[in-house]
């Protein structure tokens, strides 16, 4: 059945004024909007309200017409339709209609004697005064004309002439409270007017108006929430969604058990910036493009930031306060184990926590297990884990077959010797067989280090000296690159203990501004030229902000044109998006490569910088290096055995089992069932991907930026507080997310884990303000 959640909520409201007595047998009529949909849901015809169903509610169109369904019951809707469809096209706030005949407000109605303010809480919830529409009989056109006037003015209550009552609100709660509120002032009013004729006193115009204004914001900022909205995707109730079991069971089929074997390679030469057609065969790459890539379709860029732009420009919408505090609740009394360790652990550990993802609201949980797709914290709760230790376990957590074989390496060599050890080789070679752009590879501890390593190595091979990179971007903590941080255009906002000569020679271009990379590309010329661009590949924030299909090939073709590098910063993308990375992926040949998180599977000491065998000679540190271009990188944990055959056996394991892949499709079905509960909620969220990498906007705080400093400064904090609550409302729902806005799909999200994630998140949705 559609729009079971509107038809719901009719219902709901039915039994509570049957209940209070303000709805007899069949009299009056009850109306909910149905979000996203020019279509509202409303009560039968003449039928008794205490034995009515969800499946007896209608659904009416805004033009007052009967949109029929295959619920079966053949029921006509109110003949007051035709009113309650004026309503919601003049109102957008509005989003449930009351009409009654109740005693009280009926007696005035046959006085037609409008109610004054007569108290600041009547004029904050139904307006001015109640007004009196002019009387026409029921059913009419005439009467819902008379109506639609009368409401244009902003008021939620209104009397009708020898008929009965309207009354509107932002939701089907405050429509019920405005209607029982009207009937409290109702009865004051005619007790006041049977007293002391005459002698009704109101409150002062000044503390009206205040009240009204009040009113009138709350009502704009609802009607923003539609009028500036987008139309959602729609996803019908009964499309398949995509399947990662599908997918899994037709790549095993054919080579079940069997890893893929080595094959002899030939140097590729680079695609100077085009878009490559995938290579097969035994081709450097070939494998890579066998295996495919994570992404089934690329999203459609303008479409995406359209939305976000739409979601942005709408107030926030989040959880309603009494979920919030069950919410709360929820922590305060499942996570106490998490609360009283992580309370201890500000005392010894700045902040309670050694690292930014572990940071939760209202307090970060402690977990002890983790397996495939799920984590397990200190107080026996079991989530689904869509964080994925920011992106490398692909495979799944605490991988099996990895860890056994790690096991053996360690026992043999320890987990570090400071000499040589062959996984440091088998490393690179696996790496340059799916990544033949990568011709040489160094090992640093993460990658952080290694885009460090690639700054200075671009700056070393070239000779000069400035550096560019995308604003918002993330590329570690590093001196040189906390600018623009996160936030476009905020330049050193965030640089707090970096003296300014360390980013003196870096510069930020707004993502996607060709344009103005170009311009600082020609600026630099003047300052001694680019080293390099760093760019992640699929945009800002591993594609908070989409980049074009195209915009690493423009990327490649201005570097080649200015003499800069080009670095990929795959730190998430390596392998995420498919063995041959980004690179692959889109057909463009990088410069340099900095890879991170799955270069080791999820082990420590997890990063590195490769590329061009002439680029990469910079990296001899003395040894084997240019001379007097040799730089000094490096350090006694980087390449150890631990990490390294790590990163060898969790690449050659997500090869055999194409765990990339399978990891997309799960990231498909995912994001479809995501948007089919957005669009079923009427909620102006928007979630997409590229492939496992899943975004789930609530609030737009990611896409605020200097371009708009006002907007940033007046609603960052909001917005943020807002992405907070709802990641916090993900975990006590059983959900691990990335700051509540992204997740990360792997191999062990079965479709069976997928479809219990969505009945958490419909559990979630369900507590959004309005719905």
């Amino acid at each position: 059945m559609e729009h079971r959640t509107s038809r719901q909520h009719v219902v709901d409201m039915c039994r509570t004024m049957l209940a209070r007595g303000y709805l007899k047998a069949t009299e009056g009529n009850v109306s909910v909007r149905v979000p996203g949909h020019e279509l509202y849901a409303v009560t039968p015809s003449n039928y008794d309200y205490d034995r009515m169903r969800v499946e007896d509610v209608c659904i009416v169109d805004f033009a007052g017409k009967h949109v029929p369904d295959d619920s079966g019951t053949g029921l006509a809707p109110s003949i007051e339709c035709g009113m309650h469809a004026n309503i919601y096209r003049q109102r957008p706030d509005v989003n449930a209609i009351v009409h009654t005949h109740q005693p009280y407000a009926s007696a005035l109605a046959f006085l037609r004697r409008p109610i004054p303010a007569l108290t600041d809480e009547q004029v904050r919830f139904l307006g001015k005064r109640v007004a009196i529409v002019d009387y026409a009989p029921s059913g009419t056109g005439f009467l819902a004309r008379n109506v639609q006037k009368k409401v244009a003015g902003g008021d939620n209550a209104f009397i009708i002439a020898n008929h009965g009552i309207v009354a509107l609100g932002t939701d089907p709660d405050r429509a019920v409270f405005n209607m029982a509120l009207l009937e409290k002032v109702s009865i004051a009013y005619l007790l006041a007017l049977t007293t002391e004729t005459g002698k009704v006193y109101t409150i002062p115009t000044a503390i009206r108006e205040v009240a009204f204004g009040k009113l009138r914001a709350d009502e704009k900022r609802i009607a923003a929430q539609i009028t500036e909205a987008v139309s959602p995707l729609r996803v019908p109730a009964d499309e398949e969604l995509p399947s990662a079991d599908a997918t899994a069971a037709a790549l095993a089929a054919p080579t079940e058990g069997k890893p893929a074997a080595p094959t002899e390679e030939k140097p590729a030469a680079p695609t100077e910036g085009k878009l490559a057609a995938p290579s097969e065969g035994k081709t450097e790459g070939g494998e890579a493009a066998r295996l495919g890539y994570a992404i089934s379709e690329y999203p459609d860029v303008d479409d995406v930031l359209r939305r976000l732009r739409a979601l942005v420009a709408q107030p926030i919408r989040g959880l309603r306060h009494d979920a919030l505090l069950d919410v709360l609740n929820y922590y305060d009394t499942k996570c106490r184990a998490s609360r009283e360790i992580t309370d201890r652990a500000k005392r010894r550990i700045p902040g309670g926590v050694q690292h930014n993802l572990a940071f939760n609201y209202p307090f970060p949980l402690a977990i002890e297990r983790a397996e495939g797709a799920h984590l397990v914290d200190r107080d026996g709760n079991t989530y689904i884990d869509f964080l994925q230790a920011g992106g490398p376990t692909i495979l799944g957590s605490n991988y099996g077959p990895v860890n056994e074989r790690v096991a053996e390496v360690v026992r043999a060599s320890g987990p570090v010797t400071g000499l040589f050890h062959e996984y440091e080789l088998k490393l690179a070679e696996i790496i340059h067989r799916y990544l033949p752009h990568v011709e040489m590879y160094r090992a640093l501890g993460s990658g952080t280090e290694a885009v460090m390593a690639a700054v200075r190595g671009a700056r070393a091979f070239t000779g000069k000296k400035m550096v560019i990179k995308v604003g918002g971007a993330y590329h570690g903590w590093s001196d040189t690159m906390v600018y623009g941080l996160r936030v476009p255009g905020t330049y050193r906002m965030n640089a707090k203990g970096i003296p300014f000569g360390a980013t003196s020679r870096t510069r930020e271009a707004f993502p996607h501004d060709l344009g103005q990379l170009r311009r600082k590309l020609i600026e630099n010329r003047l300052r001694g030229g680019t080293a390099a661009v760093v760019v992640e590949p699929v945009g800002p924030e591993s594609g908070t902000r989409p980049v074009p299909r195209d915009f690493n090939a423009k990327v490649r073709q201005l570097c080649d044109e200015f003499g800069a590098l080009l670095v990929f910063d795959e730190v998430v993308t390596g392998f995420r998006l498919g063995l041959g990375g980004a690179a692959g992926y889109f057909g463009v040949t990088p410069d340099l490569t900095v890879l991170g998180k799955a270069v080791s599977g999820g082990y420590p000491m997890a990063g590195g910088v490769g590329g061009r065998a002439d680029v990469m000679a910079v990296f001899g540190s003395g040894l084997d290096g240019k001379s007097g271009a040799h730089i000094q990188v490096g350090g006694t944990l980087s390449a150890n055995p631990l990490s390294c055959a790590a990163g060898y056996f969790a690449i050659e394991e997500m090869a055999r089992t194409n765990a990339p892949v399978i990891a997309g499709r799960a990231g498909d079905r995912l994001t479809r069932g995501l948007q089919r509960l957005i669009d079923r909620y009427g909620l102006p969220y928007v979630a997409y991907n590229q492939g496992s990498i899943v975004h789930l906007e609530c609030s737009g705080v990611m896409l605020l930026d200097m371009r708009h400093p006002v907007k940033l400064l007046k609603e960052n904090k909001a917005r943020k507080r807002l992405m907070e609550q709802m990641g916090a409302a993900y975990a006590a729902h059983g959900i691990i997310t990335l700051a509540g806005s992204r997740m990360y799909t792997s191999m062990a999200d079965t479709d069976e884990v997928i479809d219990d994630a969505l009945a958490r998140f419909d559990q979630v949705f369900a507590l959004v303000e309005g719905v």
